[in-house]
């Protein structure tokens, strides 16, 4: 089997010791990702165009995601983010799972990770 890596070059990549995306085994695993701004909806956003450009660079596209993981530190601030979500994947949506609970910093207010199927 072929795995194929592809790296943001995020500062966590280098030092936790992992990569944006993995190809393999007939999909794309994109690490959980936090977005960058002020606000819930602004780090929504942020967060979607990292992993946006890391699903085009393994050839494929929010349609073809199959698996989205929300881990927010306060569930009351997941509803701001619906409208982006719903517009972010459209006519395709994914199975979803939204969980409360700690990020890696303070500031991040919403993580993401999805899985979707590999282009083939």
């Amino acid at each position: 089997m072929t795995i194929r890596r592809i790296s943001s070059g995020g500062a966590f990549e280098a030092k936790i010791g992992y990569c944006r995306a993995v190809v393999a085994g007939g999909f794309v695993h994109v690490a959980g990702t936090v977005g960058q701004g002020e606000t819930v909806t602004e780090q929504c956003r942020s967060a979607l165009d990292v992993i946006g450009k890391a699903l085009a660079e393994a050839g494929v596209s929010f349609a073809d995601v199959v698996r989205v993981n929300y881990y927010l530190p306060d569930a009351s601030e997941f509803e701001p983010c619906w409208p982006i979500l719903a517009e972010t994947f459209g006519e395709n949506p994914p199975a979803a799972t939204m969980i409360e609970c700690n990020l890696i910093a303070p500031q991040y207010r919403i993580e993401i990770e999805v899985t979707a199927l590999a282009a083939g």
